[in-house]
């Protein structure tokens, strides 16, 4: 899959004319005065991920530069994974594209990914270490981190002050004292927590220092018997004995969004932008939603949450590899990381950048419990395990159903090895 275009000149005037000229020698390399001119980078973004904004003066400034033009074409989730896997096998690949993080290392160990490790060197030493995990794949740099979004606590102020509460928790006890108040004192449910919201569950796993698999000789197989993995169901459970929500359902069936616009739940855990799914269904709601950081077991010390994103990664197919190396330096610079983050309230790659979240409070909320964040397994093995019906989702439901997390666990556990024991 991995190809390079080696063109050979063996007359000394020759390779002087092409040079002096600026040409372009196939490689995608800046050959000459006139930079990469008559070059065009291809670069395929997720629908929704760049607004126009972003896009338009990024393009002026990479043309500026470079002389070369880009060409972006935008792309649906649905779908996405079979034809990035086809284009990457194809003579002329996409040269830059937006990966899922989860994604990524999947690409990495089949050789569809350049290796970026110089990038890293030159533009990346301050990149969140828990943002750029997902790049790195056998020790290497094989994507950039580009914007992420986790989890916060989405809940109704109206509630909250009908239960006399007039502060938001700073540690995880702390909320569950606030969320028993509500119980007491109001007619409202306290926290709306369906029993398979599986990416809170694997955020508590990852605030427990705990891992969903490990490696038993060349395999990786389940770990849910894990003391860690058990202690972060263990708390998923005490939170959700406080909700009415069904214990085999995500959050998604129903919509907790829809739940929330009702005005009768205090709380619940989910992406920022659910906030809009309870504001279409009743726009009155819109007034009393506010929205902190998930807190952990200490003040100061936010819960830890799944990360989810998206990296930009290089073909290695690609024949442009030094100009797609010059659109990433420009596309992830404090410039347009800042001005991604500002527009789209995405938490960006560096830490130094969440100035441009302020006023966006969904963002602002989410944006300290990005450096204690992480995600599943970065292997390729994982995507199986997460294809229906989840293991993981039984695991929860019965653990909540009153089965110990040990029994649970190994209730799961050959299915979950099954899965990842498939080829890739």
């Amino acid at each position: 899959m991995k190809r390079k275009l080696i063109a050979a000149i063996g007359v000394a005037g020759m390779l002087f004319s092409v040079a002096a000229c600026g040409g372009d020698d196939g490689d995608g390399k800046n050959t000459g005065a006139d930079g990469y001119e008559g070059q065009t980078l291809t670069v395929w973004v997720m629908d929704g991920s760049s607004p126009d904004e972003w896009q338009k003066n990024l393009t002026t400034e990479f043309e500026t530069k470079t002389k070369a033009k880009v060409k972006f074409e935008i792309q649906q989730w649905n779908g996405i994974q079979q034809k990035l896997t086809t284009a990457l096998s194809e003579e002329n690949p996409p040269d830059v594209f937006e990966v899922g993080n989860t994604q990524t290392p999947a690409y990495a160990k089949t050789g569809g990914l350049a290796d970026l490790t110089e990038l890293k060197s030159s533009i990346g030493a301050d990149w969140t270490e828990s943002l750029n995990e997902s790049s790195v794949f056998d020790g290497k740099q094989y994507a950039a981190p580009w914007y992420f979004a986790n989890r916060v606590v989405l809940y109704n102020k109206k509630v909250w002050a009908d239960a006399g509460l007039k502060d938001t928790p700073k540690t995880r006890d702390e909320f569950h004292d606030a969320l028993k108040t509500i119980g007491d004192k109001t007619d409202a449910e306290p926290i709306y927590l369906p029993g398979q919201n599986w990416y809170h569950f694997v955020g508590l796993v990852i605030g427990e220092g705990g891992e969903l698999v490990k490696k038993d000789g060349d395999q990786h197989v389940s770990n849910l018997d894990d003391p860690k993995v058990a202690a972060a169901m263990e708390t998923y459970k005490k939170f959700q004995a406080l909700s009415k929500a069904p214990k085999d359902k995500d959050e998604a069936t129903p919509q907790q969004g829809e739940v929330f616009a009702k005005g009768n739940v205090g709380a619940f855990i989910g992406m920022g932008w659910e906030a809009g799914i309870a504001i279409e269904a009743n726009p009155k709601i819109e007034q009393d939603i506010g929205y902190f950081t998930i807190p952990g077991d200490t003040a100061g010390q936010p819960e830890g949450v799944f990360l989810g994103g998206s990296n930009l990664a290089v073909a290695a197919g690609s024949k442009k590899q030094d100009l797609a190396q010059e659109f990433l330096k420009l596309a992830l610079s404090d410039k347009y990381e800042g001005q991604l983050a500002k527009l789209n309230g995405v938490i960006p790659n560096k830490e130094s950048l969440q100035s441009n979240l302020k006023g966006n409070a969904p963002a602002e909320a989410a944006a300290p419990a990005a450096a204690v964040g992480g995600t599943t397994p970065l292997i390729p093995e994982w995507a199986a395990v997460e294809n229906a019906p989840n293991p993981i989702k039984t695991y929860m439901t019965a653990v909540l159903n009153g089965k110990s997390p040990a029994e649970a666990a190994a209730q799961v556990e050959g299915e979950f090895n099954k899965r990842l024991a498939q080829e890739q």
